[in-house]
């Protein structure tokens, strides 16, 4: 697997990024730097900024001295200031008029639930309803663009990586609907995470405001725990969680949970469930009714409507396209609008102002429920 390199923004000699200092954002440019000797030189050149937390004056000369904060360059005149500031965007939540799009990720542990049917299904009801959407593969499986039949030459791992924007890498697929894909490159996208000090928060500071453009962003995530979870996770601002109707796929919610309530609490990021999808619903099966019961009882109306059994919803990713292309009279088609009415009914204010106990409250019932 091949990383792709960048070019100094100093000495101009191509490398392959692999720490913070390297790559420095600033009103929407990126610089990239080969070396901490062509990083001083480069801050050097720069006039004298303000302190982002005192106010006062200075020369910007150590990395430690400029931070990102959803895709806005932050500065800091001293190491005092720079952790009175850190603390400070960690805690501060972001006013309603400053959210820019719903951020929605499509989370589940679990393999298998039909969380690529159901991102890209969701996203495209949400072109449909006359929304912009941009859908994020965030899986280096990169099943969104196999589901849909494109390729995208330049992916998350450019965006993540090498800060490139996202206009130049999503592609529009449909009217309203762009996409931003993924392939094996992720993988090491996920090493140059693990090497930052802010590793739970670049998708949040590489998307920010770049996204700004877009009514709704869609993350379609791994079924793992995985640190590119984590940062979609802190980038989303609510979460759907497909559900097969089957005894494993409950056992797996509590885990799902869990997550959520470790991002709330040790993260400091206010993400909440914006509902639970029952997936391959059949009712004529006792085992799927029951499945509906127990999660309706467990989160009453974020239990969301389920999505049956439908052979067309298999069927559509072999021709590369939407349920809704595929077979708009379907089951599946009509399943999912009826999931789209109900997330815009929902909105993402009422959202963001529950608190953690809703979700430690929820996970203390499954774990009674046994």
């Amino acid at each position: 697997m091949e990383t792709p390199a960048s070019m100094c923004s100093v000495c101009s000699r191509e490398f392959v990024a692999k720490f913070r200092y390297q790559v420095r954002e600033e009103e929407g440019r990126f610089t990239h730097f080969c070396s901490q000797s062509c990083q001083e030189r480069g801050v050097r050149a720069d006039d004298a900024c303000a302190c982002s937390v005192c106010a006062r004056s200075f020369v910007f000369e150590y990395a430690f001295q400029c931070a990102t904060h959803d895709g806005a360059p932050v500065y800091f005149c001293s190491l005092s200031c720079r952790e009175r500031g850190v603390t400070s965007v960690r805690t501060k939540a972001p006013s309603a008029a400053n959210r820019g799009p719903r951020r929605i990720a499509v989370f589940n542990h679990k393999g298998g639930t039909g969380k690529t049917t159901t991102a890209v299904n969701l996203a495209a009801a949400l072109a449909e309803k006359g929304k912009s959407v941009l859908l994020v593969d965030a899986d280096g499986q990169g099943n969104v663009g196999a589901s849909l039949g494109i390729r995208g030459e330049k992916t998350l791992y450019h965006v993540l990586v090498l800060g490139m924007s996202v206009e130049e890498c999503a592609i529009p697929v449909r009217t309203g609907l762009d996409v931003l894909t993924s392939n094996e490159l992720l993988a090491a996208a996920e090493l140059y995470l693990a090497g930052r000090p802010n590793r739970d928060r670049v998708m949040r500071e590489r998307l920010g405001t770049r996204a700004d453009g877009y009514d709704v962003v869609v993350m379609d995530c791994a079924p793992a725990l995985s640190l590119m979870n984590q940062n979609a996770l802190v980038y989303a601002d609510s979460v759907i969680v497909p559900v097969s109707c089957d005894y494993l796929s409950l056992v797996g919610v509590k885990q799902v949970l869990r997550t959520i309530k470790n991002v709330r609490e040790m993260l400091k990021h206010d993400v909440s469930i914006l509902g639970v999808v029952p997936t391959f619903y059949d009712v004529r099966n006792k085992t799927s009714r029951e499945a509906v019961d127990a999660l309706t009882a467990h989160f009453g109306d974020r239990c969301l409507p389920p999505i049956r059994v439908n052979t067309k919803l298999r069927e559509a990713p072999s021709a590369k396209q939407t349920i809704f292309e595929y077979a708009p009279d379907s089951h599946g088609a009509l399943d999912y609008l009826t999931l789209v009415d109900r997330v815009l009914a929902a909105g993402t204010s009422a959202r963001a102002d529950e608190t953690l106990d809703s979700t430690a409250r929820a996970t203390a019932e499954l774990r009674a429920a046994g």
